[in-house]
């Protein structure tokens, strides 16, 4: 790796939010924005899922333009590129199984390889896989392409649990959180390596966000609450947006900072 050289008072700043309970209560509700508003977009505007992937494929692609601009963690911009990942990602998984045939078994299978790579081959270019120092742009588009690739296989793994298991939508929502429980008491009581804990958590907030997103969405008969994609959608925006608002008007100007020199 090469060295670049700055003055020792010039700040480096990561530029993706630390891990707090903000940013998992965000992730989840992002993941359940992604479903419901992928389904809305397909389903209920008619356009299709080619044509919806194509068109958020799109809208990311901005939204990761601005992403990669910033020199800092910018709040809106970052979690606006997540629910945009979200998406994506989730319609990703769906072309594969709808429209190419792909089962649930060899998207799973297909994505758990593709996300083992990337790590292989974030960690053999930067010999870290830290999310606390990301301050180079090589470094950022390792980290968003796992994260796509989390969302793509949180979606083909959680379908292939959530059918194979037969389970109704809050069951498998709160399956998945005794997961994410047994994550957490493996890294603090059993010392799981930090990394590998965040990971396997990012993954499964997917189905577990997609899950509380389709009870709160899908008609009753479906076994869903019937709120609708529409109202579920603005409810999970409007309370992402009040806590990126907070988030913003509220770090102090030491936030974000990487832990170690660029390299």
């Amino acid at each position: 790796m090469t060295t670049v050289a700055l003055d020792a008072s010039t700040p480096i700043y990561n530029r993706v939010p630390k891990v707090t309970v903000d940013f998992w209560l965000i992730k989840l509700m992002a993941v359940t924005v992604g479903e419901t508003a992928a389904d809305f977009l397909n389903a209920n505007l008619g356009l299709g899922l080619s044509k919806t992937s194509w068109i958020m494929s799109g809208f990311l692609i901005v939204a990761l333009f601005l992403q990669f601009a910033q020199k800092k963690y910018v709040p809106w911009i970052y979690w606006l590129t997540v629910v945009l990942v979200s998406v994506v990602g989730t319609l990703i998984t769906d072309n594969l199984i709808d429209n190419l045939g792909v089962s649930q078994e060899a998207a799973s299978v297909g994505f758990a390889l593709a996300l083992a790579a990337s790590f292989a081959l974030w960690y053999a270019a930067e010999k870290t896989l830290s999310i606390h120092t990301i301050y180079t742009s090589r470094r950022e588009t390792f980290y968003w392409v796992a994260i796509l690739l989390t969302f793509a296989l949180g979606t083909a793994a959680g379908d292939l649990a959530a059918e194979g298991l037969g389970l109704g939508y809050l069951q498998a929502g709160l399956m998945y959180g005794a997961v994410i429980c047994a994550i957490g008491f493996a890294h603090y009581a059993l010392r799981m390596n930090a990394i590998l804990a965040f990971w396997l958590a990012y993954i499964v907030t997917r189905p577990m966000g997609a899950s509380f997103g389709d009870l709160l969405s899908q008609p009753p008969g479906n076994g869903g609450m019937g709120l609708g994609t529409v109202i579920t959608s603005v409810l999970f925006l409007a309370a992402i947006a009040g806590l990126v608002t907070y988030m913003t008007v509220s770090r102090d100007g030491e936030e974000g900072l990487s832990d170690g020199p660029v390299t």
